[in-house]
């Protein structure tokens, strides 16, 4: 017969049932000294348990929801004290890509890519709010993920800052159709009046290189993955939204 109560035994059960559900059973004594039992006794809970986990399945569903719970709770919990930590880098970002209102009073983030269909997709919705509210800015955070044309586009992009074209390329690019390569790209520049031969030099800056690479830490930081993704306020919003979802994180985070 055991000598621990029965509430210890419960919580033995407990334990050893969400173990199973992980898949990382080793031994069921989880919550007691291995050494205060015989085998005999070990061999007397293992059955317990396996009978109760018979009787009562459910139990692997709710420990296994009680994992996904905590392991996003401690995703959320990351993904906050990065905000926090990298606030000023999202905000007041040293590369000055910023379209809309620089001295707005709600600034909207967003990681892009140039040849990603749904950050073209969400582009009208972006050009609407800013046309109507003149108070948003948004900071433009270049994320090249789609390939070496999304890193040209990209490295465009940046290099257009020496020519203060910055944000007539940017909108030029994200509203081309089709695929984004070194001619396209070119292309685009020069229809907008950029010097080509200027951008090239430019665009082989190393202060470039350093850009990108700073925006992919700060993504991974972040636990942003994919295109678009926006950080208003203290929300990270994966995924392109409608112009009218966009207000209420607008307003939100002006309230």
């Amino acid at each position: 017969m055991f000598m621990h109560s029965k509430v210890s035994l419960r919580k033995i059960i407990a334990a050893s049932a969400l173990a199973v559900a992980v898949g990382v059973l080793a031994v069921p004594l989880v919550a007691q000294d291995k050494g205060s039992f015989s085998n005999q006794q070990r061999d007397q809970v293992k059955g317990l348990v396996r009978e109760y986990i018979l009787e009562n399945p459910e139990v692997i569903r709710e420990a296994i929801m009680a994992l996904q719970a905590k392991e996003e709770k401690a995703s959320a919990d990351r993904k906050y004290e990065a905000l926090a930590t990298h606030k000023d880098a999202l905000l007041n970002p040293s590369e000055n890509t910023i379209i809309g209102n620089p001295e707005g009073d709600v600034t909207v983030v967003e990681f892009f890519d140039y040849n990603c269909g749904y950050c073209k997709s969400m582009l009208p919705a972006v050009k609407e709010v800013l046309e109507e509210d003149r108070d948003v800015r948004m900071v433009m955070k270049e994320f090249p993920i789609l390939g070496p044309g999304s890193v040209v586009a990209a490295r465009a992009a940046l290099a257009s800052r020496a020519q203060g074209k910055y944000a007539e390329l940017h909108m030029a690019l994200l509203s081309h159709k089709g695929a984004l390569n070194q001619g396209s790209i070119e292309g685009i520049a020069m229809g907008i009046g950029l010097n080509v031969k200027k951008l090239r030099a430019d665009m082989a800056k190393p202060e470039i290189n350093e850009i990108l690479g700073n925006n992919m830490a700060l993504a991974r930081d972040l636990g942003i993955e994919g295109t678009p993704a926006l950080i208003i306020g203290e929300t990270i919003v994966p995924g392109a939204i409608g112009v009218d979802r966009l207000r209420d994180l607008i307003a939100d985070a002006r309230n």
